[in-house]
């Protein structure tokens, strides 16, 4: 593959590079690249949006580069900081491991494993002697640890900022040198620690890694980033049915979101997709399903697909509906779903309502609903379904003042 076609592949679903033009200079080299992407396993479980580096790396692996998954052993007993007002819990060494082995089953869900290498941040960090460390420390000022944005705001506010945090950086650096990276993947969150490893490798007479930078993948809220702790997540360990139902929920506004970041989807084929959603030229819902099918093409089979669209389609589908469906009128404007599930008595109370939207058991017209705090337009007729078997059509008052 030419240099020039490499990079516009590399490039997309890609927020930034740096630099272009030192990433330029690494694909014309005559050797396989080091492709190097960290993780630190605080949990057992991943989701999708942390797949969107791996991907990268594994697209990287079928130009003929080598992919250097780094276990953050130390840096997760630390826990990074990043976007936290607070600290992030420590781990014990056994939970890391324990997570780490779950964790790198999933990734080979998507890597090649005989293209793989992975390393243990413990592989030089147990090693290294107290001397040896102070003087790895002493290649940087604390101002320009300082400079890393969760750290200067919660200094600024008064909030707890201890020591050991402000090794995090210099330790994911180090990693850099440590294995020779030549180019590291990463969000945007990351770019400050990814930036330092450039820097860290000039100090060992190294040349600088090229850092490439991804967008974050919203999670099925439509609102934050995807995140277990918020609970809008799609885990790689979902079942297809529970992967394809939460896709088909998110808002459409996501769609090339999801598609740019989360498939494997050429460029061409991108341009198209969205050229046709401008145009209205697709419904969304059968663009979604489109969508739906190309990510879990990374992690199913045929047969295991077929069977998520097709129980979708029984569960959350207009046409599996009784024949003998409630019609219900609503004044036209805007109503709190959770309060439209009261007032068409599919739910006796708020926390029943709630209860059924974080289940999964609530669709609109088949769009499964997520968002707890939703306002519904009632501006046309729609299906709302609640549970497994309640249909209610709502239509709008149009009457009503």
């Amino acid at each position: 593959m030419k240099n020039n076609n490499a990079l516009d592949e590399i490039k997309k679903g890609v927020t930034e590079i740096i630099s272009e033009e030192g990433l330029n200079k690494k694909l014309a080299l005559k050797r396989p690249l080091r492709v190097k992407y960290g993780i630190d396993p605080t949990t057992a479980n991943i989701h999708i949006g942390h797949m969107v580096p791996v991907k990268k790396m594994r697209q990287m692996q079928n130009m003929g580069h080598i992919g250097v998954v780094i276990i953050g052993d130390y840096t997760a007993q630390i826990g990074d900081p990043t976007g936290l007002d607070r600290s992030r819990p420590s781990l014990t060494k056994e939970q890391v491991i324990n997570n780490a082995a779950e964790y790198m089953s999933q990734l080979y869900t998507v890597l090649d494993k005989r293209k793989t290498e992975v390393h243990w941040q413990s592989e030089w960090f147990e090693k290294m002697e107290i001397a040896n460390l102070i003087k790895l420390l002493g290649k940087f000022t604390v101002a320009q640890i300082m400079t890393h944005e969760t750290f200067r705001m919660r200094y600024e506010k008064g909030q707890p900022l201890s020591i050991h945090e402000l090794l995090y950086p210099i330790f994911q650096a180090y990693d850099s040198v440590m294995v020779k990276a030549d180019i590291e993947l990463g969000a945007t969150e990351q770019k400050f620690n990814i930036l330092l490893g450039r820097e860290m490798q000039r100090k060992y007479s190294q040349e600088p890694q090229a850092a490439i930078l991804f967008p974050i993948l919203i999670g099925t809220d439509g609102i934050n980033k995807m995140s277990k702790s918020l609970n809008n997540y799609i885990a790689v360990y979902d079942s297809p049915k529970e992967k394809y139902g939460k896709i088909m929920s998110i808002r459409d506004d996501l769609i090339m979101n999801y598609f740019e970041l989360a498939t494997d989807i050429s460029v061409a084929k991108l341009d198209e997709i969205k050229s046709a959603l401008a145009n209205s030229k697709k419904n969304p819902m059968d663009v979604k399903k489109h969508l739906a099918r190309e990510i879990l093409k990374t992690f199913h089979d045929e047969k295991e697909i077929k069977e998520a669209e097709e129980y979708f389609m029984k569960v959350c589908s207009r046409r599996e509906r009784p024949e003998e469906t409630e019609e219900l009128q609503i004044n036209s404007g805007k109503i709190w779903i959770v309060k439209l599930l009261i007032d068409t008595k599919m739910a006796k109370t708020s926390g029943e309502a709630r209860r059924l939207i974080r289940g999964g058991g609530v669709c609109i017209d088949g769009n499964k609903v997520v968002d707890e705090t939703l306002d519904i337009q009632i501006k046309k007729e729609f299906l709302l379904k609640a549970g497994k078997r309640k249909f209610v059509k709502i239509k709008p008052n149009i009457l009503a003042r």
